[in-house]
């Protein structure tokens, strides 16, 4: 599937007085497009979209108005509201003041697939507050800020999360569930753990591991926390760590490369996971050998 981008949103973010600051163009992301901007006061309307739509608030208050006639609806926002649109409707909207904001323009499939593949039709919202959905808007944007080819099996962790909360919780319906199994069977475990062995080195998409199990991603994502007790960015980032320290360990080869060999993006990068997961570094797990 290619990537999400820019011709993928409503057109907002091409406004005269919105100024991008950095976005996930070029990051490979198929599901989900992130961008953060400073946005002025306009008024302005856009044709249906093809993707959701969750804006944060970084900042505020500010006067946000929604809709046009008698249907229009005004809100002052706080730092932290949330502005939802769903994906194929036309939008109406007037800024009154300026305003920082993550954008995120999610795909149907991602919704979809955080509830067992059955649609899911979200609410139009405006202002509203949900700390889970901030604090995974937060943790996409700083991976943007901070972007490691290693972390994309976590981005997409992510991504699932967001999708199966804005199901469960701004649904215009409740989402319908599905019957939920207990883990994945020996066999999907197998075929999932021989292929994070493979491609242990390289950017590992969760849907790639989810297709070695034959389920969605969701499913997968589930089921394996249900056999391992970690989610699949743990599960690899273990993986990696032993394996590095391993490498280092038993072999000669320079930091730097066993980085790489591990599927960390370079040495310091190696180094600032060890440390924070493992509390040791990689020059001290050589030493001490």
């Amino acid at each position: 599937m290619a990537e999400l981008g820019l011709t993928d949103t409503v057109g907002m973010l091409r406004l005269p007085g919105v100024r991008p600051r950095y976005s996930s163009a070029g990051l490979g992301w198929e599901h989900l497009y992130l961008s953060a901007q400073k946005e002025q006061s306009y008024r302005a309307r856009f044709d249906p979209a093809p993707t959701h739509l969750l804006i944060l608030h970084l900042s505020g208050p500010v006067t946000v108005r929604r809709g046009e006639g008698s249907a229009a609806r005004s809100r002052t926002v706080p730092a932290g509201g949330l502005f939802l649109q769903p994906v194929g409707r036309e939008l109406s909207v007037e800024l009154g003041g300026p305003l920082e904001t993550v954008h995120a323009y999610l795909t149907d499939q991602a919704l979809r697939e955080a509830n067992e593949g059955r649609p899911v039709q979200l609410s139009e919202e405006l202002g509203s507050t949900d700390p889970l959905a901030e604090q995974l808007m937060i943790a996409l944007d700083v991976a943007v800020r901070r972007w490691e080819p290693s972390a994309r099996t976590y981005v997409d962790h992510l991504t699932g999360m967001l999708a199966a909360q804005l199901a469960r919780r701004h649904a215009a319906r409740p989402a319908k569930r599905g019957p939920v199994r207990s883990g994945l069977s020996d066999r999907q475990l197998t075929a999932v753990r021989d292929l994070i062995g493979e491609r242990l080195a390289e950017p590992l998409p969760i849907a790639d591991l989810a297709t070695a199990a034959s389920l969605s991603v969701s499913q997968f994502t589930r089921q394996f926390r249900a056999s391992t007790g970690q989610s699949p960015h743990q599960y690899v980032l273990r993986l990696r760590l032993e394996h590095a320290s391993r490498l280092l360990r038993t072999g000669s080869a320079p930091i730097g490369q066993v980085a790489i060999a591990c599927g960390f993006s370079h040495q310091e990068h190696l180094t600032r996971v060890m440390r924070a997961r493992l509390g040791t570094t990689p020059a001290v797990v050589r030493r001490e050998g």
